[in-house]
């Protein structure tokens, strides 16, 4: 004898009340998963330059910020080597930017010895040292404890920077700017208006800088004068 639709209608109720149960449970018994910090950013963090400690009496100078570096260029791909012959992906094509070509057009810009992709170890040391080394030169900017040569000399390292990527970056758009991707013109176009911007900026950050020092001066004259 076969099943009744009410003994069907009750076996249907009593599926859909389990099911509805177990969906329940798994709703109570799920937990948000904890937000655990990335340990990169406490490396990153431990990584950058601290501002250099003002000598007594201190006076406000120019605003504390990161030394500026050059400002990003993209880095033009390497000709690849053939594939290795266990490998099934074909080599990618050589990247439309000759760099050879354009040393030998503009042997003496810094992009060379700052921004290009080198495995030299001796240059990326000397690299790391230079960025060292102007670090220190602006905390001493920012803390007004720099001669008025420093402060000149300071900003004029970052004008001829800037100058000779801004140069760099122009040059390989206009030499190349159609083969790159959209995505490569379009950091090369950031660099040139990062490094326009900064070239605007340094008159007044040299000028706000030798301000500061005279200001700083003067308080620790009239701090020596007050001391017995």
């Amino acid at each position: 004898m076969g099943a009744t639709p009410r003994m069907k209608l009750s076996r249907w109720l009593a599926a859909s009340l389990l099911v509805l149960g177990l969906a329940l449970a798994l709703v109570l018994s799920w937990r948000a998963p904890e937000v655990t910090p990335d340990p990169t950013d406490a490396v990153r963090q431990a990584q950058a330059p601290r501002p250099a400690r003002s000598a007594p009496p201190s006076s406000s100078g120019p605003a504390a910020t990161p030394t500026p570096g050059p400002a990003p260029l993209p880095e033009p791909a390497r000709t690849s080597s053939p594939a290795e012959p266990s490998s099934v992906e074909p080599a990618p094509a050589a990247h439309p930017v000759d760099l050879v070509r354009l040393r030998e057009v503009m042997p003496d810009n810094l992009y060379w010895r700052l921004g290009a992709p080198t495995r030299d170890e001796a240059l990326l040391r000397w690299r790391e040292e230079e960025t060292r080394r102007w670090n220190t030169e602006w905390g001493k900017v920012q803390s007004n404890t720099a001669t008025e040569p420093e402060i000149h000399a300071y900003f004029e390292h970052r004008r001829a920077v800037s100058e000779d990527f801004l140069q760099f970056a122009r040059r390989v758009l206009e030499d190349y700017g159609p083969q790159l991707s959209e995505q490569e013109r379009g950091l090369y176009e950031l660099s040139i208006r990062m490094h326009t911007t900064r070239l605007e900026e340094i008159p007044r950050q040299t000028e706000e800088a030798l301000a500061g020092k005279q200001r700083q001066d003067g308080l620790r004259e009239a701090w020596r004068d007050r001391t017995p």
